[in-house]
């Protein structure tokens, strides 16, 4: 029963006016930091893409070509009168509220330096309002199909150049018999699945294609020879096209969809030509590439037009080319001057240089992207692994248990260990005990496993915790083992969980400088490893060998494209880790 007694042994009187400030408190000191945050990556956005040098009549170009008919696009996705009165809203009224207040404050208090009125505009009222009304279209059917496309295109290309960046430590046969012994068995085994409903069909398309692709590296010892770059293209391109006959063959769907689905892998190939010819791609990245961004796209293709719901949203794509096109030439045509911003094509492509303006990230890419991904599989593998074990297998009490807490105990604390700790681990133990060499990236990759492997595995043992018991009970009622509730329940509910824990471990991972300082990584390689045994160089590591050079175009425009680059891939990999989790939330 309640009391109104203020002086007994309860909470006594609570002071509201206390509650009150402390969650205004909260509440600044949280936009503080998101302010700050923000202000930081606008400037490294503005050094980056030489933001400062933009013309006006350069960014309302390009607001006009490519903003402005994408907003539109997801303002018809939304069809809400509402919405589109509220965004108008937004961008006339923060127009004159930045103007205003930026005047104000460069007249009466003090110049603000490298941003312009227009470029305050563009981050603070564009931006804002673009990412909302992107959320809001995407919820309608024609962004979401849109959108759909858009994000195959992008996140095909991204996969394909990061397994041939892979696969630049091993020659052209490796790959090749992958492709035949791993991707064309999961392919078909998965096309199989879904076109029957066989789920184990389905389910088993990972594991044949792994063990396809190990059998590839062992086997590359075996074979000395590999067909022309003619036969492989071919053989490549071959899959899509295949991929759609087959459509047609079933009569699964229009002959419509199927043409329409049919012309996408052809589209593909041909822009897949001009990139590696244009940009300087491998022939077998590029070949990836199309393998993995026709395939998809084409069934997508198929699918929508066949249902014929949203089809208007596949030209999503189309506008965004047309607006970058149009905003070129408009450009092009009144010599309006442009920005000549660091973060380019050669940016990515090129090797560094003593030169500002020949600078180059692109060994320093390769070496990230190698490490991160035999990071993730060995992080992922044990962590996983090693929590199950402790959370599914191990008693609970006796001696046996007892071991456990002092296990769980120790885990816990090496999540707390600094990182530099971990590189001098990893330099006794990896680089000279078991003479795996100084700097490569074989060194690396334990190295920052050992160092992520504590959070991998205390946020997987969390989301194990969290799949209720009522479920193991149930599973073990209906004569399950304990190794089929674990796999059959206990890992799905909690494979969401685990993804989180492995996307925040391998964030800190990729932006790690101490180990690989450590362990001897080299600040600056002129060349991406061919072997894992090579010596490297990482993102973190190369930024921190510019940051220290006297020029201010190093330290300033170099780093920031650096940078970004950076950014652009923790969120590519974080994005997709975060797909795969709401896919596995939506399957449960």
């Amino acid at each position: 029963m309640a009391t109104d007694n203020a002086t007994g042994g309860g909470f006594g009187e609570v002071s509201r006016l206390r509650g009150i400030a402390f969650e205004y408190l909260s509440l600044g000191a949280s936009v503080a930091g998101l302010v700050a945050l923000g202000v930081l990556l606008v400037y490294v956005a503005i050094d980056a893409f030489d933001l400062a040098n933009a013309s006006p009549e350069w960014l309302l170009t390009y607001f006009l070509t490519l903003v402005v008919p994408f907003l539109g696009f997801c303002l018809y996705s939304a069809g809400d009168p509402a919405i589109t009165r509220r965004a108008l809203g937004a961008l006339g009224g923060g127009l004159v509220a930045v103007a205003a207040l930026f005047t104000a404050i460069e007249a009466f208090v003090v110049d603000i330096p490298r941003l312009s009125w227009q470029l305050a505009y563009l981050f603070v009222v564009v931006a804002p309002v673009t990412g909302y009304l992107t959320y809001v279209g995407s919820r309608g059917r024609v962004g979401a199909v849109g959108f759909g496309l858009l994000g195959r295109l992008v996140g095909g290309v991204a996969v394909g150049l990061a397994v041939g960046t892979l696969f630049l430590v091993f020659d052209e046969l490796v790959w090749f018999l992958a492709y035949t012994l791993g991707v064309l068995p999961a392919a078909g085994l998965y096309a199989y699945g879904r076109w029957r409903d066989a789920d184990r069909a389905a389910s088993a398309a990972l594991p044949v294609g792994l063990v396809g692709v190990v059998a590839a590296v062992f086997l590359r010892g075996v074979i000395a020879t590999y067909p022309s770059d003619l036969i492989i293209y071919l053989w490549t391109l071959a899959v899509p096209i295949a991929a759609v006959g087959a459509l047609v063959v079933a009569g699964r769907g229009s002959r419509t969809a199927a043409a329409a689905a049919g012309g996408v892998p052809l589209a593909v190939a041909t822009a897949t030509g001009f990139l590696a010819g244009g940009l300087g791609v491998p022939g077998p990245t590029a070949l990836i590439v199309l393998a993995v961004t026709g395939v998809p796209t084409a069934v997508y293709v198929h699918r929508v037009i066949d249902g014929g719901e949203g089809v208007v949203g596949l030209g999503l794509p189309l506008l965004i080319a047309a607006g970058v096109i149009a905003g070129a030439l408009v450009v092009e045509a009144w010599g309006v001057p442009a920005p000549d911003p660091w973060l380019d094509v050669s940016y990515v492509t090129e090797a560094p240089s003593r030169t500002p303006e020949e600078a180059g990230l692109y060994p320093a890419i390769v070496g990230s992207v190698i490490i991160i991904a035999l990071v993730a599989v060995l992080s992922f593998v044990l962590g996983v692994g090693t929590s199950i074990f402790l959370e599914e297998y191990t008693a609970g009490s006796g001696l046996v248990g007892s071991l456990t807490r002092l296990l769980q105990v120790n885990i816990a604390n090496l999540a707390a260990i600094p990182s530099v700790v971990y590189g001098l681990l990893g330099l006794g133990l990896f680089a000279n005990l078991l003479g795996l060499g100084f700097g490569t990236a074989v060194t690396a990759s334990l190295t920052l496993s050992l160092l992520i492997l504590p959070i991998t595995i205390i946020s997987a043992q969390e989301a194990i915790r969290s799949v209720p018991d009522d479920l193991r009970r149930g599973s073990d009622a209906m004569g399950a083992t304990r190794w089929q509730t674990t796999k059959n329940v206990v890992l799905p509910e909690a494979f969401p969980g685990i993804l989180t824990g492995t996307i925040l471990a391998l964030g800190r991972a990729i932006g790690e400088t101490a180990p690989l300082i450590m362990i001897g990584a080299a600040t600056t390689v002129f060349s991406a490893p061919s072997s894992l045994f090579n010596r490297f160089s990482a993102m973190p590591m190369q930024i921190y060998a510019w940051a220290g050079f006297p020029q201010a175009e190093f330290r300033y425009g170099v780093v920031a494209a650096g940078v970004i680059t950076l950014l652009i891939i923790l969120i590519g990999m974080n994005g997709t880790a975060i797909l795969l989790r709401n896919r596995a939330e939506r399957g449960n």
